[in-house]
């Protein structure tokens, strides 16, 4: 148990040290400091998104996910491959407008395309609220990660103190160039782990993959196939389809400094070639997830499975090792989900004049937004987990107005964009928080989205009329003289 704690601690240290380690030169710009400058090459590009995608739920919650659902879990393999397919065709034209227009955030984006501050500010804030329990999932998975390989829960939130710590300074120090640095040291350490957690659990439990599967079969069929109940079929092709537009459209607001870093719009299209081949990665805690089905009694907590099984396998310095990449995988995102929510609050919500001053709001966010969510992740670890319910169901809700920013005439005006996002968002959370029956098993961001495609469709229109309605008398009468 010391040396997995002291193992712990020693990786907490080296990832905030590599995080530092990533300032190229002192940041002369908010640019500079959220998107590197727009100077990052392919490598740089690979880990800053394979970053975004392999988080604390990918690495330990899906193993939890398939044991609890089956092969329910592998509704979290094809969404993001299909998001980078549709990426694929998009890069060009989003990196484009990016670097003409000066893009840093996605509400620079949303505010520029259709000539409004207030559609910039309305999702700036929804990003900021429907993502910061993201980012305290990050904060309290670390202390999880180490509480459940100590035993004990002190170790726990010291754990998550230092780390969040260590990842404010780094982020402040050295922005988006730090976390690419600690991004090679997690993709690097998580595949070694997982590879060898793939070989040495189903070994050491069944004789190996193969016989594991066999052996499922025969004591849990059920495990093997989508049936009935909370993780139906309608449940996995509709969580599926929101999480792939959320991911095909951007959806998720601290994807957006990453993209706009790239030097050119063929590293992100050469990305989007190969990372759907990369997300293959998931299913190695998949299938030690379905080890534990025949291990661990049903009802055994979900969370740290992997982890548990870790420990029975392998010795404890190679468990070690385990918790370090776990350790990466929930430092890293965090830091990358910081500085997209201080982007947001800096650029599209505070609206100061002057560089200078932008960047110390931007800086201010930071601290402030790690701060609370670590408070929160030690007193109140419940208060955010609905709202984490919400960050894809909530923020595909901008999908209509971000698909249609990228046309080059504009086809609608910001009001029925607006209306379009007001009443989605609330049939969302109606469904969520209020009436959770109504939905049944279908995921309440797709019934959102259709409302709001309807409430969409039928203000453009009516958006129109009223314009015709209210133009003065004599503007029609020189718009027929010329």
């Amino acid at each position: 148990m010391t040396t997995i704690l002291i193992m712990t601690f020693t990786g907490i240290g080296l990832i905030g040290v590599l995080g530092f380690a990533g300032r190229r030169k002192p940041a002369a710009d908010l640019s500079e400091w959220a998107v590197g400058g727009r100077n990052f090459g392919a490598v740089s590009m690979w880990f800053l998104q394979a970053g975004e995608v392999f988080t604390t739920f990918t690495f330990l919650g899906m193993a939890g996910l398939a044991f609890s659902g089956g092969v329910a879990a592998l509704y979290a393999l094809p969404y993001v491959p299909i998001g980078y397919m549709v990426l694929f065709f998009l890069a060009k034209r989003l990196w484009s407008l990016g670097k003409e227009r000066g893009y840093l955030t996605q509400g620079d984006y949303l505010e520029d395309r259709y000539d409004s501050k207030l559609l910039g500010t309305v999702a700036a804030v929804l990003g900021v609220v429907f993502v910061l329990p993201y980012l305290q999932l990050q904060i309290t998975g670390l202390g999880l990660i180490v509480q459940l390989v100590t035993g004990n829960s002190s170790s726990g939130t010291l754990s998550m103190i230092i780390g969040s710590v260590l990842v404010v300074a780094f982020v402040l120090w050295a922005g988006l160039h730090g976390v690419a640095m600690t991004s090679y040291f997690k993709d690097v350490i998580m595949l070694i782990v997982l590879g060898v957690l793939l070989v040495a659990i189903p070994s050491h439990f069944a004789g190996g993959v193969s016989a594991m599967f066999h052996r499922i079969d025969k004591l849990h069929p059920e495990m093997l196939t989508i049936h009935a109940g909370p993780a139906d079929q309608v449940w996995f092709t509709t969580s599926m389809l929101v999480s792939a537009i959320g991911v095909g459209l951007m959806c998720l607001p601290h994807a957006w400094p990453a993209v706009m870093s790239a030097r050119d719009p063929k590293v992100l299209r050469r990305n989007y070639t190969w990372m759907p081949l990369y997300e293959l990665c998931l299913l190695m805690p998949i299938i030690v997830g379905f080890a534990a089905i025949l291990v661990l009694k049903p009802g055994s907590s979900a969370n740290g499975i992997l982890l548990t099984l870790s420990k029975q396998v392998l010795p404890a310095w190679a468990t070690g090792l385990v918790v370090i990449a776990a350790i990466a995988t929930a430092m890293v995102p965090a830091a990358g989900i910081l500085i997209g929510i201080s982007s947001l609050v800096a650029r599209n919500i505070a609206r100061v004049q002057g560089e200078r001053t932008q960047f110390w709001i931007n800086h201010g966010t930071v601290v402030a937004a790690c701060g609370l969510s670590l408070l929160l992740a030690i007193f109140r670890p419940d208060l955010l987990a609905n709202l984490l319910l919400l960050t894809y169901s909530g923020t595909v809700q901008l999908a209509p107005a971000i698909a249609l920013g990228f046309l080059t005439r504009r086809p609608v005006g910001k009001v029925p964009i607006l209306a379009g996002l007001f009443v989605g968002e609330l049939a969302v959370i109606w469904l969520t928080f209020w009436n959770k029956d109504l939905a049944g098993n279908v995921n309440v961001g797709l019934i959102g989205l259709a409302a709001n495609l309807i409430v969409l469709t039928l203000a453009v229109p009516a958006e129109r009329l009223l314009a015709r309605r209210t133009t003065p008398a004599s503007d029609k009468q020189v718009a027929m003289t010329a």
